[in-house]
């Protein structure tokens, strides 16, 4: 299981992260996505513990806890959905649409 840390402060590190939930078992990874464009923290973290013990007491103590002056919303993760592109790339278009490459 992978636990979703959401409001997370743009100033915590990887180590930051590490050291509050070290408290609760054995850290198998963690990851803060990054902003492509701007190379900026995105604002959450996912966070893999040892056991899921571990994970369950970690969510039920943090979830709501004050941390680097935000309210952190930590929870399960939930799968990813498809991304949209790929989603509407198998779409079909009805028999008489047209489309006009105009301008490229």
């Amino acid at each position: 299981m992978t636990i979703y840390v959401g409001n997370l402060s743009f100033q915590a590190s990887d180590e930051d992260v590490r050291e509050v939930f070290g408290e609760y078992g054995d850290i198998q990874r963690v990851s803060l996505p990054v902003d492509r464009e701007t190379g900026r923290m995105r604002g959450f973290a996912f966070v893999e513990l040892a056991d899921e013990a571990s994970e369950d007491k970690a969510i039920s103590e943090l979830d709501g806890a004050e941390w680097l002056g935000r309210q952190l919303r930590v929870s399960k993760a939930r799968p990813r959905e498809a991304n949209r592109s790929t989603a509407s790339a198998g779409r079909s278009f009805a028999t008489g649409d047209s489309f006009s490459r105009a301008g490229f």
